[in-house]
């Protein structure tokens, strides 16, 4: 199965985004193989730095750097899927500006539900920052759910157990490209929430 097959915008109705840059995952994926999947913000600026389009991507670089950091044996998007992970942003198209509407959020967190819906064996759900943690709200929200995760600065939000649809819920920062880089004092805490999440299918760091 590959999602970008299965989840589809009809309409484009979003007005701070760039559409021609609109990126659902095309990776060939077994869905009951998928245990984690990992939610981060908006699709990449250039469709050659995303997720699966090979090891050189900017994308793909930062998150074998996050799970390596976790413990994870990876050196490549290939190694991270063979542990059962599936990546993907919350946001489909790439962001125009530094941040992401709330009306955009909302309408493309209903591609992210069917996305999800496509994966039933998931144990965990990493959400790589506030993007990622309200569109998750989001579709809670709007299937009669409480929050998945409360309001509130992420560092004081680590901890507790959050679950959502059954699976534990992990809120985390984003790990996805230059800020994975820059932003040295959050690489710790990524790390130690992909390991907490690896942990639960089994995972543990050598």
């Amino acid at each position: 199965m590959k999602p970008s097959e299965c989840v589809r915008c009809a309409s484009f109705p979003c007005t701070d985004v760039r559409h021609e840059v609109y990126q659902v995952p095309a990776v060939e994926i077994a869905p009951e193989a998928v245990k984690i999947v990992l939610i981060s913000e908006a699709a990449a600026p250039n469709p050659s730095d995303g997720y699966y389009a090979g090891n050189a991507a900017l994308f793909a670089q930062t998150t074998v750097q996050a799970f390596r950091g976790a413990g994870a044996q990876v050196s490549s998007i290939e190694d991270i899927l063979a542990l059962g992970v599936y990546l993907t942003p919350a946001v489909k198209c790439a962001k125009t500006g530094y941040g992401i509407q709330t009306g955009t959020l909302v309408e493309c967190s209903r591609l992210l539900e069917q996305e999800l819906a496509l994966f039933p064996a998931v144990v965990a759900y990493l959400l790589m920052g506030d993007v990622a943690i309200k569109a998750v709200n989001a579709i809670a929200k709007r299937t009669g759910q409480p929050r998945v995760i409360p309001a509130g600065s992420t560092y004081k939000l680590r901890g507790p157990e959050y679950h959502f649809r059954g699976a534990r819920a992990f809120p985390s920062y984003l790990q996805a490209g230059p800020s994975f880089f820059i932003e040295k004092s959050k690489r710790a805490m990524i790390a130690e929430d992909i390991a907490a999440a690896l942990s639960c299918v089994g995972h543990t760091a050598p």
